[in-house]
């Protein structure tokens, strides 16, 4: 497939592009534009936790669980990467490792009753 139409453009216009594609649930789409997206500002949270999901929603576990532990490491107390994290390694039937990330993002959410 051509590359050349997901990396075209402003990194706001490629932004708006991969919400665009993520919205209508073409996960793959965004994950497309949002890789070269992740490696031009790679400090910025919000593509590389929409590239987290856009791998989750497409069964690319482990390069959601990659994206997410790097939001982790960055910011311990980032809570929906925190959960995100917990539920993608549930998906991979990592239970007793999600765990601990689900009772922090829980914790961190103020929902004390499930710590």
């Amino acid at each position: 497939m051509e590359t050349k139409y997901y990396d075209q453009g402003t990194a706001a216009e490629r932004w708006e592009r991969a919400q665009l594609f993520f919205d209508a649930k073409d996960y793959a789409g965004a994950a497309r534009v949002l890789g070269g997206l992740v490696d031009e500002v790679p400090e910025q949270t919000g593509p590389r936790l929409l590239l987290a999901r856009a791998y989750y929603h497409s069964a690319q576990l482990r390069r959601a669980e990659t994206e997410l532990r790097t939001l982790v490491e960055r910011d311990p107390v980032e809570h929906y990467a925190r959960l995100m994290l917990g539920r993608t390694l549930q998906r991979q039937g990592r239970h007793d490792e999600a765990e601990s990330h689900l009772r922090i993002a829980s914790a961190l959410a103020g929902d004390f009753e499930q710590v």
